[in-house]
């Protein structure tokens, strides 16, 4: 079976409560939950949360708690790979024969069901250990400016001043909406980046919400698109 692994704390500082705080008319987490369930492809969405409400919520939006976050993996420090892979082991007690996680982070209002589908495919048919969407940077990053104190500007890397941008290497991030792996990669690799395949996406379609600015431009964008 595949499960999908929300993984929601309730320790969020900078916007709080930003997990199950009213995103567009429903709690941040339900865009989430909505699209695992909508997508056909998971079997369980599990919510992996510290808090209470979290996991109220999350259930009345379909999604299960069967497990209780450990303190130590819900602090602001916590890497996303052993939260997964706490899930992971705890939905194997449970006897679950599990194939495929697909890590699927709470803030993603923008996620597409499609994106999930075809990211699933493009690690099944290589030798990846995870598979994640990606998207280019808005500029050249060879192109990179650094400011000094004194307020000159300085290139990073000076050997490509004068190189056209059209002419570099384009450059990608990680668009910070889910990850699919299999179990034991899970509990053995935590280079995400380093040995995982990547789904390009548009970048209209990627939006970090991690401020109250972010936020209020992600609720723009929402209507926009959704109008």
């Amino acid at each position: 079976m595949k499960i999908a692994v929300i993984p929601a704390r309730g320790g969020s500082k900078r916007i709080p409560r930003k997990n199950i705080k009213d995103f567009c008319g429903k709690p941040m987490i339900a865009h989430a939950i909505s699209a695992a369930k909508q997508s056909g492809l998971f079997e369980h969405v599990i919510v992996s949360t510290d808090d209470e409400e979290i996991a109220r919520i999350a259930c009345e939006w379909g999604a299960e708690a069967p497990f209780t976050r450990p303190a130590e993996l819900a602090d602001d420090h916590a890497p996303t790979v052993p939260v997964v892979a706490h899930a992971t082991t705890a939905c194997q007690a449970l006897g679950w024969e599990i194939s495929y996680v697909c890590c699927i982070y709470p803030g993603v209002p923008f996620i597409q069901i499609e994106d999930l589908s075809r990211a699933l495919d493009l690690l099944q048919a290589s030798q990846a250990a995870y598979s994640f969407p990606v998207t280019e940077f808005p500029s050249a990053i060879q192109r990179a400016l650094r400011r000094l104190p004194n307020g000159q500007m300085q290139p990073f890397y000076p050997e490509y001043e004068l190189t056209r941008t059209q002419d570099l290497e384009p450059a990608y991030h990680d668009a910070g909406q889910f990850y699919w792996g299999k179990p034991d990669t899970w509990l053995t690799n935590n280079k995400i980046h380093r040995s995982g395949i990547g789904l390009p996406i548009p970048s209209w379609r990627v939006v970090d919400i991690d401020t109250p600015d972010d936020w209020e431009r992600a609720g723009m964008l929402y209507a926009a698109f959704n109008k």
